[in-house]
């Protein structure tokens, strides 16, 4: 069962945080409409750079989702063949 929750969890933030990621790649002003400012004046810094850590922090929930997953039926195959 904990495996369950471990994997849950990082499907979820996998999917939360590359929703993030394209929707500030394809539509960067969100950012200034939701927090109402402007902290890099139009740059487009603060929105690239939110961009460039989602998608690092989804690939890296992805990574762990896939090793918890393939742990999980490790564990289900040894205890199938005990």
């Amino acid at each position: 069962m904990r495996h369950r929750a471990r994997l849950f969890v990082e499907i979820t933030l996998a999917a939360v945080f590359a929703l993030v990621f394209f929707v500030t790649v394809i539509w960067p002003d969100w950012i200034e409409l939701v927090f109402g400012a402007d902290p890099d004046q139009g740059s487009g810094d603060i929105e690239w750079t939110i961009a460039a850590l989602t998608g690092v922090i989804a690939l890296g929930c992805s990574i762990l989702a896939r090793t918890e997953l393939r742990r999980a039926q490790r564990l289900r195959e040894e205890a199938d063949n005990a």
